[in-house]
């Protein structure tokens, strides 16, 4: 499907019948067209035919595809081998900061993931119709998009013409091979969730290139399975493994998005433990809900809309309590339970059910009892476990063993499809036999079930590697990836939290977002306004405007692993705590308890630290700077040796000091 309702070089967009151009614009619009949305673009048919006449060797698109914001770019001029993204405010009197950050992101949107847009100029242009005239300002950033220029119905042919004029011609602009080339979208979860719940399929918001092909492959891998479940009465349990950013979340919300359906007998739903993940995107999803209904007209609040988000997406531990009041089988015949890994031990449940529950005698670890519900359907049921490497963070947490223990002991006549993948220590939790676990004729491997490739950053696929090479301390594969990681993905550390902020501020544009985040131990990081006990509240941190002091955007308030696990920023500044220290060429692992610091010597609380530091490395889509604090040799508990190895490490492993 082409990606515009309407294109066509200027010299026959002059010449055409405007009613004709609303028509064709009227039939690639797929949902009910409003009289707004028609005078709208009649509006600019009319101001473009008039204002274009000096510019017939041009080509333009009118409502190009965003893919990854869900969204269409109202005209896209390609003239002397630039490429002007037009975004009109028809009536407007005044340049709004949204419909300029909105022009900005149309535009550094074409610049990463449209391949015949990577070494061209962009220029962006918001044309408030009835503003002000203001003066041309050439202000481009390093990567050849500029700064978004404001005009009006007047000054718009004369900035065209300054542009044309003013910037090198480069090569000859295919015009057939820019309107189709390929496209490489990489969303944030919370874009991916908005898109897929307003119907846009994965295929249309993913990359599609050959190293991310997985990603489609995996669901049709898991759609397959599915089917032949349902088709021949059989249980099946599904572990899907990925490196951080692969892409795991996306496609248990693509599965639960199309198997969301009662009437087909195969409601589908999305589970997760993450309670940050899942207000976060029902939030998202309830906002958009709203903003939707009320531009076409309708009544529809928040309650509403936040009902209807809560049966697509669902905390694990309601709907484990849900199922504790009945012994009927739950609607959903399909549950996809995100960062499976994470279910609880058989003693941490235990101790749960007995001290909040009031159940003394639960003898079930978590995932024994969430397949023994999908159990008490009496036909057929599927369970997909998504399984992130190395994402243990918290006390209790099973890891995948206890999965496999559960299904291998009870339920033997369950289907078992696994990556091949799960043998890897960062997955199977130190239990090199795992597959020991199951009997051989419920083991079916499927190399499909693992996503290999992080689209978290788009920038580079190397950031997962380089992660794991330097906490595993292994400095000469941490060395090797490091130049070929920071060409495409800036990471700079330095001692100075002012300056990592400034890098922050710099460095995003239009709606991109930046943050703080700290390891929740990290409690000596208050001297340098970092409060990790001061909970955020994850819902307005991530979504809420820049302006809002509450915002990560703002800069105030620091998020930690808990918060941010299974969701991106685009920029983070990471202020490393004494908590994961380097002392004599090896990790020291430490607490901050009362007034003093105390050694972490449990094995199993170690590995948590360090999965902390591992989620809170991976969380930034485009760059990141890590803040080492100096210490302070008055004072005890931040003494300069906590952090001088370290950065020293950082820096011996290829990491540039930030000046």
């Amino acid at each position: 499907m082409d990606r515009y309702y309407y294109a066509a070089d200027v010299a026959t967009f002059l010449n055409a019948d405007p009613d004709s151009i609303l028509g064709t614009l009227a039939r690639g619009h797929v949902f009910a067209l409003e009289d707004l949305q028609r005078n709208t673009w009649s509006s600019q048919i009319q101001i473009l035919q008039d204002k274009l006449s000096d510019f017939h060797e041009g080509h333009i698109a009118f409502e190009y595809g965003i893919p990854r914001m869900g969204k269409r770019a109202d005209v896209v001029l390609l003239y002397k081998d630039i490429i002007f993204v037009i975004e009109f405010k028809v009536g407007a009197s005044s340049f709004d900061r949204s419909a300029v950050d909105q022009a900005l992101d149309y535009a550094v949107d074409l610049k990463n993931f449209h391949e015949q847009s990577h070494d061209r100029v962009l220029v962006p242009i918001l044309c408030a119709t009835k503003a002000p005239s203001l003066p041309i300002e050439d202000s481009p950033f390093d990567d050849g998009v500029y700064n978004v220029i404001k005009c009006n119905v007047e000054t718009l042919a004369p900035t065209i013409t300054a542009f044309s004029k003013n910037i090198p011609v480069g090569e000859t602009l295919d015009i057939r091979q820019w309107l189709a080339s390929i496209y490489k979208p990489t969303p944030t979860i919370i874009q991916a969730a908005q898109a897929l719940y307003q119907g846009h399929s994965v295929d249309n918001i993913s990359r599609s290139d050959a190293s991310a092909i997985n990603l489609s492959r995996t669901t049709n891998a898991l759609t397959q399975i599915i089917e032949y479940s349902k088709q021949h009465q059989r249980k099946a349990i599904c572990f899907v493994t990925g490196v951080p950013g692969a892409g795991k979340t996306l496609a248990g919300l693509n599965i639960a998005n199309q198997r969301h359906n009662f009437d087909n007998n195969e409601h589908a739903v999305f589970l997760s433990g993450n309670g940050p993940l899942v207000d976060v995107l029902r939030e998202a999803l309830a906002r958009d809900e709203v903003a939707t209904q009320k531009s076409l007209g309708n009544s529809y609040t928040k309650k509403q809309a936040l009902a209807k988000t809560s049966a697509f997406i669902q905390n694990i531990h309601h709907f484990r309590d849900d199922s504790m009041a009945t012994s009927k089988p739950p609607n959903e015949k399909i549950v996809i339970f995100d960062e499976a890994q994470r279910a609880w031990t058989l003693e941490q449940t235990s101790q749960f059910m007995a001290r909040k529950k009031g159940k003394q005698d639960f003898n079930q670890s978590e995932p024994e009892y969430l397949i023994s519900v999908m159990d008490r359907h009496e036909d057929w049921s599927v369970i997909i476990c998504l399984i992130g490497g190395g994402q243990e963070i918290n006390t209790g947490e099973a890891g995948l063993p206890e999965w496999f223990r559960a299904v291998g002991k009870r339920y033997r006549h369950w289907d078992v499809f696994v990556s091949g993948r799960l043998t890897d220590r960062e997955y199977n939790h130190g239990v090199a036999d795992i597959f020991e676990l199951l009997s051989e004729d419920q083991l079916n491997v499927e190399s499909d079930l693992h996503l290999g490739v992080s689209l978290r950053s788009f920038r580079s696929e190397l950031l997962a590697s380089f992660v794991k090479a330097a906490l595993d301390g292994n400095t000469s594969l941490a060395k090797n990836i490091c130049p070929k990681l920071i060409s495409k993905y800036p990471i700079f550390v330095t001692r100075d939290f002012d300056l990592a902020k400034q890098w922050l501020r710099h460095n995003s544009r239009g709606t991109e977002s930046i943050g703080v985040l700290a390891h929740s131990g990290a409690y000596r990081l208050r001297p340098y306004g970092i409060h990790v006990k001061s909970q955020i509240d994850p819902k307005v941190w991530f979504l809420n405007e820049r302006t809002d002091v509450r915002s990560s955007d703002f800069l105030e308030e620091a998020g930690t692993e808990f918060d941010v696990q299974g969701l991106e920023l685009d920029w983070i500044c990471l202020a490393w705590s004494a908590t994961l220290r380097r002392v004599d060429g090896a990790w020291q692992y430490k607490a901050f308890k009362g007034s003093k610091w105390q050694s972490v010597k449990n094995e199993t609380r170690q590995h948590y630290l360090l999965n902390a530091f591992r989620v809170l490395l991976t969380r930034a889509r485009q760059g990141m700077i890590i803040f080492i604090p100096k210490g302070d040799q008055a004072d005890q508990t931040r003494l300069p040796e906590f952090y001088d190895e370290t950065f020293e490490y950082l820096k011996e492993i290829g990491i540039p000091e930030l000046t």
